[in-house]
């Protein structure tokens, strides 16, 4: 069965009790896993981004105290772990630096480098030492650089990905996907999306991306960067009941066609 990932990133607002419902929201729908994004903003955020200044809901304040707002401590991620254990639903994040790859792998044996860190060789390799199973997505990146990673980490699992958010359709390029199951026929190739609707993620499913992923949000406008091209509530349970409904109508083998049992009785009731 494909593998479902409801994407909270930082939508939760630095709010641990917004996380729980959205962690709530994704267990209940039929995902398989939630995901945060961890990092330490003093490592992670541009020297040259720091200090400007930026309206919040907690009031005006720089860049790097806005990113320090939203950031889960350990302790916070520690209960929201344990929060989605309770919900039936695995709890794990991406991770955008060493040290908070390490204070990950405390928590779950899987994790994902984010787009934007595939580059980071150093912090790719480090991170597949430390779980099970390492997950990479490849917006924002080349072919050339894409294969690096792969060569330097040797992923379990690549995901294609437009990091332009929302993505329009016509730039989604699906047909990536069958490129990556013919260059790395050993591993397991998904799909992060981040376009509005539904039809070209029911589509990835229909050519083979065994992980999805899709962010997901309470409303869209609530404030923040990736709100608008998330799934409220309602669309994320459409798209899991849409994925499990694309795997059973693929469950046949390819074969001659076969007259079922079905099609025989109404084929019976045509010739009274």
């Amino acid at each position: 069965m494909t593998k479902i990932i409801a994407e909270i990133g930082i939508n939760h607002n630095g709010s641990v009790d917004l996380c729980k419902k959205l962690i709530t929201i994704a267990s209940a729908a039929g995902c398989d896993y939630a995901k945060i994004q961890k990092r330490k903003p003093d490592l992670c955020v541009p020297d040259n981004q720091k200090n400007k200044m930026r309206n919040t809901p907690w009031g005006e304040m720089s860049y790097l105290d806005y990113k320090h707002k939203i950031e889960f401590n350990q302790e916070q991620i520690s209960e929201l772990i344990n929060y989605a254990e309770q919900h039936n639903i695995t709890l794990f994040a991406s991770v955008w630096d060493i040290p908070s790859s390490n204070l990950m792998s405390n928590y779950s044996d899987i994790v994902k480098i984010p787009s934007a860190l595939i580059t980071n060789l150093d912090l790719c390799k480090h991170t597949r030492d430390n779980f099970n199973t390492l997950i990479i997505s490849t917006g924002m990146s080349t072919e050339e650089e894409i294969e690096r990673c792969v060569e330097s980490c040797d992923p379990d699992v690549i995901m294609h990905t437009n990091s332009t958010y929302p993505c329009p359709v016509d730039e989604i390029n699906l047909k990536y996907i069958n490129w990556l199951h013919k260059k790395w026929p050993n591993k397991q190739i998904g799909y992060s999306g981040h376009e509005y609707g539904l039809v070209s993620t029911f589509a990835s499913v229909a050519i083979g991306a065994s992980w999805i992923e899709r962010h997901i949000t309470l409303n869209h406008n609530m404030w923040g960067s990736d709100h608008l091209s998330s799934l409220e509530p309602s669309g994320l349970f459409k798209l899991v009941k849409g994925i499990r409904d694309v795997e059973s109508s693929m469950t046949q083998e390819e074969a001659p066609r076969v007259l079922l049992k079905s099609e025989q009785l109404k084929r019976e009731s045509l010739r009274k």
